[in-house]
């Protein structure tokens, strides 16, 4: 077996004990993605990409994490070490997604990918870096539905500030932006104010005498 190609996505904070992901390709034929370098006690080290496991609730039977006190469902009090150990005594949260299943696969894998991070910390120092990671979901934007839209900017009316049009095949919108607090009304009408003094308007014409008697 050999890995035919490395990426590495490097995190922002160099601090923290996630220092990268990154992804092989095993033969330039299958890829496995979402590997974890960690910096550990005696240097980083590369984990596998794994799930959280789960159990479910005896009350109402949903899935929760092991690591959850209550039911995220019907919030019952769970056993909180109920999650069965390992050889050493540590509680087993997670399980790999794939993973080397001799010591020797592990070696290499490790120490191709640590080499690639090392060199992708230094190239990542040069300008004009590009990171070669596939971020699929990160930090992208959802497109809008209806492609012929587009958007022209007038000035407002009444202010200065700008207001948009976004317009579509048969409608045409305007969007206004955020008024200043300066410029904010309460949504309660104020009303100037009135004598407090009640009284009864009557037509004289009416013969309902006695109508309105009482109203100061």
């Amino acid at each position: 077996m050999d890995i035919t190609e490395v990426r590495i996505k490097l995190m922002d904070d160099p601090h923290d004990r996630l220092q990268a992901f990154c992804s092989i390709t095993l033969d330039g034929m299958f890829v496995i993605r979402d590997l974890k370098i960690i910096q550990g006690a005696k240097g980083p080290f590369v984990a596998m990409p794994s799930r959280k496991l789960t159990d479910r609730c005896p009350k109402c039977y949903s899935k929760n994490h092991l690591r959850a006190m209550h039911c995220n469902q019907c919030g019952v009090r769970l056993d909180e070490d109920r999650a069965t150990k390992d050889s050493d005594g540590r509680a087993k949260l997670y399980a790999d997604i794939a993973h080397p299943i001799n010591s020797g696969c592990r070696e290499l894998i490790q120490s191709v990918v640590i080499e690639n991070f090392e060199n992708e910390k230094i190239r990542a120092q040069e300008p004009g870096y590009v990171c070669t990671y596939d971020d699929f979901d990160e930090d992208s934007f959802a497109t809008l539905a209806e492609e012929s839209m587009h958007t022209s900017e007038v000035n407002g009316e009444h202010s200065s500030a700008v207001s948009t049009i976004v317009q579509t095949d048969d409608k045409m919108h305007r969007i206004d932006p955020p008024q200043s607090v300066k410029g904010q009304h309460n949504h309660i009408k104020s009303t100037p104010q009135t004598s407090r003094v009640v009284t009864a308007n009557r037509d004289e014409s009416e013969n309902d005498e006695g109508f309105g008697t009482g109203l100061v």
